[in-house]
């Protein structure tokens, strides 16, 4: 059979495209060979609805092993009793989740979207916000951190069931046992989702949620450098606080609650393929290297935060304890937009992505900020002297976002630097 030239060279194209640019998304990462190999074996071919030894499906006995050991692996890296490596994105996780532990209508918090929290944790054109009903809590205006009086008094206030923490865009650690202390207060479940972070967190270079929330779930890929997916943890195992039963009138645990909130509740087959692709990299990280990988990607994202200070800019929460970054441009140029800012960027092949700021003016569709973050760059072996380069070509490019000369300027020394690192370094 003759080879999809089209489909083909559009790949080849991407593959161009990523080789030769800055890739600064901060939800963003190159997998390890392995990884892809794994992704592109023939457990694609394999339908497994169920779980390991609980197959709807016959033929299942090899791709359990490859599950289970996925399973396994991830409970190890991360201290956890019980995980599912099911679904098939942090956002599906999330779902189960809810699913699990909400009846349609029920309460639940998390944090603003618009001061960094992610669409699935409230957003009244996603799941959450359409099926169940979401009250916030923000980041502070003076310091742009998570402002845990509010979360306290809106918990005490409207009694959510469940408390959700995590974000797409807040660089500070999160304290986990205020949040479990507000959560057992009122009797809810403390859900983290660690989806950006979950690397660090992995690498023993922040606190882990798994010692403190009831329920954590991640994303495989960004700072954990897998496979696009998700995942479901608990440190311990416990009883439904609401007393869901069996149809004999057992409580049930909350293991088997979320199993089947992942299959059948919002999943089908399980994609095997990413779930042997997800035990490579958790095997990865579970790798000594994988550590020093991860402080670079902090002492990057650090190096990369100062330097803009350095030149005037204005950083939400004032620095990072992360891979990840959110520049206020209205500290320089007012009259700039994100989606103007992206645009330039991306066309001088350095790839960040547009945001919105606490307190932003400006619609999502605009914004006030660009996201950052150095887990894909980290990857290709940068360190901190390139961060400083990098600052000074964002800087250029700013200043000139319309200009297209500069820009291809720009755009040739990009080129010209990356030529020297590898896709995949560590």
């Amino acid at each position: 059979m003759e080879k999809d030239k089209l489909i083909f060279d559009i790949i080849e194209r991407e593959h161009q495209r990523q080789k030769k640019g800055i890739e600064l998304i901060a939800s963003e990462n190159f997998v390890s060979d392995d990884v892809m190999r794994a992704m592109g074996s023939c457990l694609t071919n394999k339908y497994a609805e169920g779980y390991p030894g609980h197959r709807y499906y016959g033929g299942c006995q090899v791709v359990d092993e490859a599950e289970t050991i996925a399973i396994e692996r991830l409970k190890k890296l991360f201290g956890a009793e019980w995980a599912n490596v099911q679904p098939h994105s942090g956002a599906q996780a999330n779902m189960a989740v809810f699913m699990a532990v909400l009846k349609p209508g029920d309460k639940f918090m998390g944090l603003n979207l618009s001061h960094g929290g992610h669409l699935s944790h409230g957003s009244p054109v996603n799941f959450s916000g359409l099926v169940f009903q979401p009250v916030e809590y923000n980041v502070t205006r003076d310091t742009n951190l998570i402002d845990y009086d509010m979360m306290e008094e809106v918990a005490r206030r409207e009694r959510p069931k469940l408390i959700v923490g995590g974000a797409s865009a807040y660089s500070r650690e999160w304290d986990y046992a205020r949040i479990r202390k507000i959560a057992d207060e009122i009797g809810a479940i403390f859900m983290f989702d660690m989806a950006h972070p979950a690397g660090l967190i992995a690498a023993g270079l922040l606190d882990n949620p798994v010692k403190y929330a009831h329920i954590v779930t991640s994303t495989t890929h960004k700072t954990l450098r897998g496979p696009r997916g998700g995942v479901i943890m608990m440190g311990k195992d416990f009883d439904n606080p609401w007393g869901k039963t069996t149809p004999k009138g057992v409580i049930r645990k909350m293991s088997s609650l979320l199993d089947s909130a992942v299959f059948p509740g919002v999943q089908g087959g399980p994609l095997e393929h990413v779930i042997a692709a997800k035990a490579v990299a958790f095997g990865e990280a579970l790798q000594p290297e994988f550590r020093t990988y991860q402080q670079q990607v902090k002492t990057n994202a650090a190096a990369m935060a100062q330097a803009f200070l350095d030149k005037g800019y204005q950083i939400a929460s004032g620095g990072t304890d992360n891979h990840c970054i959110l520049l206020d441009l209205r500290s320089k140029f007012p009259e700039l937009t994100g989606k103007l800012a992206e645009k330039a960027l991306v066309d001088a092949d350095i790839t960040a992505n547009k945001y919105m700021v606490p307190f932003d003016s400006r619609s999502p569709f605009l914004t006030s900020g660009i996201r950052l973050g150095t887990p894909a760059i980290t990857t290709r072996g940068a360190k901190e002297p390139l961060m400083g380069e990098i600052v000074e070509m964002i800087d250029t490019v700013l200043h000139n976002p319309e200009n297209d000369a500069v820009i291809k300027s720009v755009r040739e020394k990009v080129n010209a630097i990356m030529a020297g690192y590898p896709m995949f370094a560590w």
